[in-house]
This record gives C-alpha cells, sequence and structure tokens, in this order.
C-alpha cells in the first residue's frame, strides 16, 4: 500500500485517491484506507486508465451489497450497474442539490460513478458536505431542528422526468404505487461517524412534519439556500474514465446543466439503512 496517497480537494470535503489501480483486487489495508479516506472525506475520486465494469462491482462489493437504483436503466450484460445516459440533462432532476433516491425506506449508503463518454466540456459535478453545513449553524437552530422529520416524495422528480420525455405516465403511475411519500429526519446522526447533517434534497423533500405549510416553505427554502454556501462544497472536473465514490448519507450533489451532447455514466448503488 506505500503507493496510496490521498490528497483532499479542499478543507472540508474530497480527496483525489492516486497510487491505486481499481482494475487490480485491492489488497486489504488498500480497502480500509479508501474507507477511511471515504468517511473522512464524504467523496473519494478516482483517475486513470479503463475500469471494466466487473471490476467496478468488485470494488462497490468491499463496502457493501451493490444494487440497481430505483426507477433506473440497467445495463444490458450488469443488471446491478445503472447506465446513466443524457444529452440535455437541464430539468431532467440531478441539476439540483438532492440525495439519490431519498424518497425510499432506506436510502443508499453510496454512490459510485463512472465517466464512458463524455461532453467535449462541461458536466462537471458540485458535492457538498452536510455534516459541514448543519455545524455552520448557531446551536438553537440546530437544537430547533434536530427533532423535526421530512417528507420524501418521488412524484417530483417523476414529473419532471415525464415533462422531458423520459418517463411515461404509466411508469409514474407504477413508481408511485412502489414508491409512496417516505418520513426521514432532517437531522441523520451518522451510523459509522456518529456526525450529525442535514439530509433532504432540493427535488424530492416536499415538506417538515408538524409545521404548517408556510411554516415549512420557509424552512426549507431556508436550509436549501444554506447548503449552497460555497465554503461547504468541491467540484470535480471529470475526465475520461475518472471515478467517484461518495457518502450518501452527509452529502447532496449537483449535475451542472450545462451541455447538450452525450453524456453517458455507469452508476452503482450501495444499500444503506433507515435513517436515525
Amino acid at each position: 500500500m506505500s503507493g496510496l496517497e490521498i490528497r483532499p480537494v479542499t478543507p472540508v470535503i474530497g480527496a483525489e485517491i492516486r497510487g491505486v489501480d481499481l482494475r487490480e483486487p485491492l489488497a486489504p489495508e488498500e480497502v480500509a484506507a479508501i474507507e477511511r479516506a471515504f468517511l473522512e472525506r464524504q467523496v473519494l475520486f478516482f483517475h486513470g486508465p479503463d475500469v471494466p465494469v466487473e471490476r467496478l462491482l468488485d470494488f462497490g462489493r468491499h463496502y457493501g451489497n451493490v444494487s440497481l437504483p430505483p426507477i433506473a436503466p440497467a445495463h444490458p450484460e450488469h443488471p446491478d450497474v445503472m447506465v446513466f445516459e443524457l444529452f440535455d440533462p437541464r430539468g431532467a432532476g440531478a441539476d439540483t442539490w438532492h440525495v439519490d433516491a431519498i424518497y425510499t425506506e432506506e436510502p443508499p449508503k453510496a454512490t459510485i460513478l463512472k465517466a464512458v463518454k463524455l461532453p467535449e466540456v462541461g458536466g462537471d459535478t458540485y458535492f457538498a458536505n452536510m455534516v459541514a453545513a448543519f455545524e455552520a449553524l448557531s446551536p438553537s437552530f440546530q437544537e430547533m431542528i434536530s427533532g423535526l422529520r421530512a417528507v420524501h416524495d418521488i412524484a417530483a422528480p417523476m414529473r419532471r422526468a415525464i415533462d422531458k420525455g423520459i418517463r411515461s405516465e404509466e411508469e409514474y403511475e407504477a413508481t408511485r404505487r412502489s414508491f409512496p411519500p417516505v418520513e426521514h429526519p432532517l437531522v441523520r446522526r451518522h451510523p459509522e461517524t456518529g456526525r450529525r447533517s442535514l439530509f433532504l434534497a432540493a427535488n424530492s423533500t416536499t415538506r417538515i412534519v408538524g409545521l404548517s405549510e408556510a411554516e415549512s416553505d420557509l424552512l426549507l427554502t431556508f436550509l436549501l439556500s444554506h447548503i449552497q454556501l460555497p465554503e461547504f462544497h468541491c467540484r470535480f472536473r471529470w475526465e475520461p474514465n475518472s471515478i467517484a465514490f461518495w457518502d450518501q448519507r452527509c452529502t447532496v450533489h449537483y449535475a451542472i446543466p450545462d451541455y447538450k451532447e452525450q453524456r453517458t455514466m455507469y452508476r452503482l448503488s450501495i444499500d444503506g439503512d433507515k435513517p436515525r
């Protein structure tokens, strides 16, 4: 493991991992070092040669069970891998600050995303540290929101997908039946680090339980504005074959919709548990 390097991207989030070849089996000490960096830096970036899908799956399975995300088109040869392809991303859902599949009872622990085909320029992704965002709030405000619960509903992003022609009305109705609205804590505690973080998404968090509509809208507007402060962020510029690996329990991300060329990614979702 002597060649493995961890290079922070910003003071609060993100690290590039160098000196490790994901095309080859990882040594136990490499697996452990990457996991420590994952928990500390929240999102890890890998550059280098093309990693075959089989090896990408092997990498993901070091950190949990890999499964296909909800309502996701699967890779034709690897049913646990999502193929994420867009030509015009504006309004498709990823161009908001979000957590993947937060609208499920047990949102994913982590996501691994690999660049397959990129636009000539553009298509960067922002990541935000939701622990830092929570800790930047005043102690009184932290106390006030820590017992609240939020409702997450797939209806809004699905409706946008229909408007874009990505999904049909039949798919919408079937998905609504499979994934009714769920409640999660507005502030969750990380099951491994114990740190508290905000837990909400601009595209699918619809209201705060126990508040009036006006109060809920006001609080969500404030928090969604707060997490956009750049001191919580890092920005990742994708390169051919780049891989990002991030903790869905304490981050949000935003895919910049500034391109109109093909952008194809492979995505692995690592199973999580019920937020607490």
